[in-house]
This record gives structure tokens, C-alpha cells and sequence, in this order.
């Protein structure tokens, strides 16, 4: 098999291709963001915390990995991983999935010759979900249609899982992005009681803020250009009402918004501004202190052509990295996010900053365990399970 095979199929508009993915209204493959709608986001990020609820005694995690101990995960990660490939198997270990892994082409039969579609296939044989990074843009998606083909023809089939294709996609740090701002954007607080809320604290000091990530202002600043977690986020974001979305990036042509992404975001409704730096004056504001979310990314060094080269080593890069006088002048409740890894040596976020209570990075790491936990059980059809499980066990009264 070829991926030349699939040509036609992937250079389609991406909402023609969301039908071929899915099947009785739910996904069967998880290859762009554009396939995941408010509908489902809501739905995971409730099931997600079910998840993280029903686990914290002994008792219900025993419940949770007694969901899937049938079931195995390959997780074929051929590019450098992190986070990305722990959570999803720390998201398997907690459903009871077993995992094995390929990290390394140069370890699997590939060497020998064998095509990545062909190991794809052996794959699906003794595996029941393949969760997949790649360089290659549209490798995943293709071996979403190879596993179509093999269903047509009444063949072992199983669900494909983009955990990151080249700089294209990366639906499911979007998902983990988004979940962390709906738990932020709940603006709760343990000592809230009917005297006293967080949120309406804050409403004294921001009388139109609103829960939810509605009407809200973010800002994405770095290699937005060249971003595949910013290029997922700002889809999803587009599913909610009235977003308005500020990228701050270097005036190198790369590392900028492209004009099929603007004009996609402004097709889905968000209002678009581009800007050089967090002092830019935005509606009569700096932007740094008008906006609600700010999205930090590094600038992807290994993306970098020759002409990139030269022009970012006579650049003054500091306007793209944060400060704590910087942070301190951002609204109270204002979240601080970077999918990670931060670039030590650029510094775009210094770790001084790590402590500052508008920090959620490391939450946003670890909430990726739990939103894929709800993903994976979405994909086989038990995320009803959990949700009928915390209804019995967590919400009704105990009748006596």
C-alpha cells in the first residue's frame, strides 16, 4: 500500500472527509480537529472528569481498569515524545489497556523494507487501537483510510489515533488545551460556599467576565506559523461563541499566521488580529493586559530552513518571551499555557514564573491524561459506563 493510494481522498476539504471517519455519529478515527465538534468536546471534558473523580479511591480505580483489561494499544511514536506518548499510555494503564510500543523504524521490520502502511497493518492484528505521532503530515490520516478499506472488505479493522502529524495536527493536545480552560474558566475555588465565590470575587474587579469559554480573548505567541498544537486549538476554539484570537510572532513569513488559516478562522467566526509584540495596542489596550488566555509555544528551531536561520540570528527575539513584570500586568484569573517543551535556551517562559498562580502548564500536562482516558473510552463505546457509574455512585442520594 501507497500513500499515493489515499492521494485524492486527503486533498479534500476536511469536513467532506468527517463522514468517512466516523460511523453511527461517532468517531471511529481521531485524525483532525476539524471532526471534533462543541457537542463532543463537552462530552469528553465531562467524561474526563468523571474519570479523574471515580479514580481517587482504590475501589473506583479498580472499577476503571476493569473497563478494558481486554483490549491493546500500539503506540507507534517514530517521532520524539514526551508527554504526548506517557499520558496516552498512563490513559490506557488507567482503562486496564495493555500498551507495547515502536519508537525506533529502525527496530521493526522497516529496515528491511517493510512499508510503514504494511506495519500499520501488521499492527492492527494483534492490537485493538493504534495511537501514532509521525513526521509525515498525512501519514495518520492515511492509515485511517487504509482501515476503512480493510472494514469494506470485511477485514480486521481498528481505530487510528493522531498523537501528532508533522506540523500539520494535533487534535488531542487541542482537546487537552480546551479541557484545561473550561476547568480554569469555572473560576472555582475550594473555599467557595453560598458567602462567598472566587467568581464573583472576580466579577468585582471584571464585571463582564462570564464562566466558559465564550466571548473570551487569546493569544497565541511564537512559531504560530509552524504550530500544530495552535493550528488544532484555534479549530476548536472557533466552535464557541465570538472568540477573538491575537497571534504574536516574529515578522518572518514561516513563523506567522498563514492566509488559508486566517481565512479559515475567519470563516468559522473568529475575530483574527496579528501583532509583533505584548505591548501592541489593541483596542486602545496593550494586549498583554486585555486578554483572557495566553498561549506560549518555542520557537521550532528544527523547522527551520537556512533563510529562517539567518533571519532569526539578527532578530531581537525577547519580544516573544515572557517577564514577570509582563505576567503581573496580565488579569487575575488569566490562564498561562505552552503545550511543551519550553526551549531552555530561548526562554520564552523563564522558570521564575513557574509559581505564578496563573500558571496551568503542568496542569495542562497532566490533564492530558485524562481527557485521552476519555477519549479512548469514548472510541470503545464505555464512556456510557462511566458516565452511569458516577450517576449511581456519586450523584444520587443515599435513601435510607
Amino acid at each position: 500500500m501507497d500513500p499515493y493510494d489515499y492521494q485524492a481522498r486527503m486533498t479534500r476539504r476536511p469536513m467532506v472527509k468527517v463522514a468517512e471517519l466516523q460511523k453511527e455519529q461517532r468517531l471511529k478515527h481521531v485524525i483532525f480537529a476539524d471532526q471534533i465538534d462543541r457537542g463532543l468536546i463537552e462530552h469528553l471534558c465531562g467524561v474526563a472528569d468523571m474519570i479523574r473523580t471515580i479514580s481517587k479511591t482504590k475501589k473506583g480505580s479498580l472499577y476503571l481498569t476493569d473497563l478494558l483489561p481486554h483490549k491493546r494499544a500500539m503506540m507507534y511514536f517514530t517521532q520524539p515524545s514526551t508527554r504526548t506518548f506517557l499520558s496516552f499510555m498512563a490513559a490506557c494503564q488507567i482503562l486496564g489497556i495493555t500498551c507495547n510500543e515502536v519508537r525506533d523504524r529502525n527496530t521493526s521490520s522497516e529496515v528491511k523494507g517493510e512499508s510503514p502502511f504494511d506495519s500499520i497493518r501488521m499492527f492492527s492484528s494483534y492490537f485493538d487501537i493504534i495511537i501514532m505521532r509521525s513526521n509525515e503530515k498525512t501519514f495518520a490520516e492515511g492509515c485511517a483510510y487504509l482501515m476503512n478499506d480493510l472494514e469494506s472488505s470485511g477485514q480486521r479493522h481498528v481505530p487510528i489515533v493522531n498523537g501528532g502529524s508533522g506540523s500539520e495536527e494535533h487534535p488531542t493536545q487541542a482537546l487537552l488545551d480546551i479541557y484545561t480552560m473550561t476547568r480554569t474558566f469555572q473560576f472555582s475555588d475550594p473555599k467557595d460556599s453560598l458567602k462567598w465565590s472566587r467568581f464573583d470575587d472576580l466579577r468585582k474587579t471584571y464585571p463582564g467576565l462570564t464562566k466558559g469559554l465564550d466571548n473570551k480573548v487569546y493569544a497565541f505567541c511564537g512559531d504560530i506559523g509552524r504550530g500544530r498544537t495552535v493550528r488544532s486549538l484555534c479549530k476548536l476554539l472557533t466552535q464557541y461563541d465570538d472568540p477573538t484570537l491575537i497571534f504574536i510572532a516574529p515578522e518572518i513569513p514561516s513563523l506567522r499566521l498563514s492566509t488559508e488559516m486566517r481565512d479559515s478562522l475567519t470563516a468559522a467566526g473568529a475575530k483574527v488580529i496579528e501583532v509583533s509584540s505584548f505591548e501592541d495596542i489593541v483596542n486602545g489596550k496593550p494586549v498583554i493586559e486585555m486578554i483572557d488566555c495566553l498561549y506560549m509555544t518555542r520557537i521550532q528551531k528544527e523547522h527551520n530552513n537556512p533563510v529562517d536561520a539567518e533571519l532569526l540570528q539578527t532578530m531581537d527575539l525577547s519580544r516573544y518571551c515572557l517577564t514577570l513584570e509582563l505576567v503581573n500586568r496580565m488579569k487575575q484569573y488569566a490562564p498561562i499555557l505552552h503545550p511543551f517543551p519550553r526551549d531552555s535556551n530561548f526562554g520564552e517562559i523563564p522558570p521564575e514564573i513557574d509559581t505564578n498562580p496563573r500558571v496551568m502548564y503542568f496542569r495542562q500536562a497532566r490533564n492530558g491524561m485524562w481527557i485521552r482516558a476519555a477519549l479512548i473510552a469514548y472510541l470503545f463505546d464505555v464512556d456510557s459506563r462511566i458516565l452511569n457509574h458516577f450517576r449511581d455512585y456519586y450523584l444520587n442520594p443515599i435513601i435510607v
